[in-house]
């Protein structure tokens, strides 16, 4: 493996899981990283293994075609990229494995390890096809393109908001707003970091093309790819806000029953997260939509527009892309430490239109937490804080995490947080 490889904080996971599950699912959005850190992992351990990619059109009908002839010639162990494309490969995946296994026991003793090494992106289809045919067989890990800890190989833990945790993390290299604009304007994607000649709209175009192509397609029937890229890019523009089906189909010129169904597409296949609000049966008149956050704001700027970090931190959309960062790399905290973000991360909105832009449960505490693109948000900022107090739960701080140079206290219970620490 070349010096440019970044190392991913689900390696650790990944060694924990190698030889102890016959087969290992990584799955993740295209170009986040997925068969390069099995390459990393299988290298690292000296284990000689083949490769091929069902992306390679003669690959997928050997495997579609015949399944067990595609095994039988490519042995094991064996990384299989993209695998959703021959989900047939599955069950005679299970007969190769538990084969291995009788051989084991009764046999020659040989141990199984892992055999097959399976990429996906397209979470609902995927994880669908994998529970099904190899329970007890698999072990499971979702991979987001890179977190800013990875891009600069610092320690990556669960984002908790408790300040006595956040004051003994190792923050970020504390950095000027532009050069943070710069990142966010770049995106997370590992080719644009092992690859510094390539072009943002170069990369994003082709990335899109691929995705409609290969991915979008194979799971609904796009009948207009113009007005599907409308509402992508459409979603772009309201990432960090709430998911309101019925004024993106006015915008895309389609009924908002599609909109609902392109959206899951979207989330299905890692492009986007849907925060949800936190449900509680002691307030009422809370909002139920979820809100939209693009998982890449490189994706997100491309989409809509934005030619530069420099118009980028200037515009209108600079607040809710910052956000919308911020959101997106505690996610992937969660993610990469194997821990479901959907159970851990929520926001508030009431009909009132009192909000709070993220709330955070870890071990039945739950931590209140505003983002603000500015340095001193001060006291206003958690004027929100108290609804908590309805939710039965202990609140032991909240936070506010801005571009503050150091943590700072806002009042007994609350504090100003630097984004370095995320």
């Amino acid at each position: 493996m070349s010096n440019n490889y970044i190392h991913r904080t689900i390696e650790s996971k990944l060694n924990e899981m190698y030889g102890n599950f016959p087969s290992i699912l990584v799955t993740g959005s295209r170009q986040s990283g997925k068969s390069t850190v099995l390459q990393y992992i299988t290298n690292d351990k000296k284990q000689k293994v083949n490769e091929v990619s069902l992306d390679d059109i003669n690959e997928r009908l050997r495997a579609t075609e015949d399944p067990e002839g595609f095994l039988r010639e490519h042995g094991v162990p064996l990384i299989i990229d993209e695998f959703q494309y021959a989900p047939n490969l599955l069950s005679y995946i299970k007969i190769k494995i538990d084969d291995a296994r009788k051989n084991e026991m009764f046999g020659d003793g040989k141990e199984v390890g892992t055999l097959y090494y399976l990429t996906g992106s397209q979470i609902f289809e995927t994880i669908e096809n994998v529970t099904e045919s190899l329970a007890g067989r698999v072990g499971i890990i979702d991979l987001y393109p890179l977190s800013t800890r990875e891009i600069y190989n610092l320690k990556e833990d669960i984002f908790v908001p408790d300040i006595n945790i956040i004051k003994n993390k190792q923050p970020l290299k504390y950095e000027y707003m532009d050069n943070i604009f710069e990142r966010i304007f770049k995106g997370s994607y590992p080719e644009l970091y092992k690859n510094n000649n390539i072009s943002l709209e170069a990369f994003f175009s082709s990335y899109l093309r691929t995705y409609i192509e290969r991915d979008v397609r194979k799971i609904i029937n796009i009948q207009d790819e113009t007005k599907f890229m409308k509402f992508i890019s459409s979603l772009a523009s309201r990432t960090g806000q709430e998911f309101n089906a019925s004024d993106i189909a006015k915008d895309v010129g389609v009924d908002s029953e599609t909109i609902s169904k392109w959206t899951g597409v979207l989330s299905n296949t890692y492009i986007i997260f849907l925060l949800q609000p936190h449900m509680n049966n002691n307030v009422s008149r809370i909002i139920k939509r979820p809100k939209i956050y693009f998982m890449d704001t490189g994706l997100a700027c491309y989409l809509t527009g934005y030619v530069s970090s420099e118009t980028l931190q200037r515009s209108s959309y600079s607040g809710q892309i910052f956000e919308t960062y911020i959101i997106s790399e505690i996610v992937k905290s969660y993610a990469n430490n194997q821990r479901d973000p959907r159970k851990h991360l929520y926001y508030y909105r009431d009909n009132n239109g009192k909000e709070i832009d993220l709330l955070v449960i870890h071990e039945d505490n739950i931590y209140p937490v505003e983002i603000k693109k500015g340095a001193n948000p001060g006291k206003d900022s958690i004027k929100n804080f108290n609804v908590i107090n309805k939710f039965e739960m202990k609140s032991p701080n909240g936070i506010v995490l801005c571009l503050t140079k150091d943590i700072h206290s806002i009042d007994d219970n609350n504090y100003m947080i630097p984004i370095e620490y995320i």
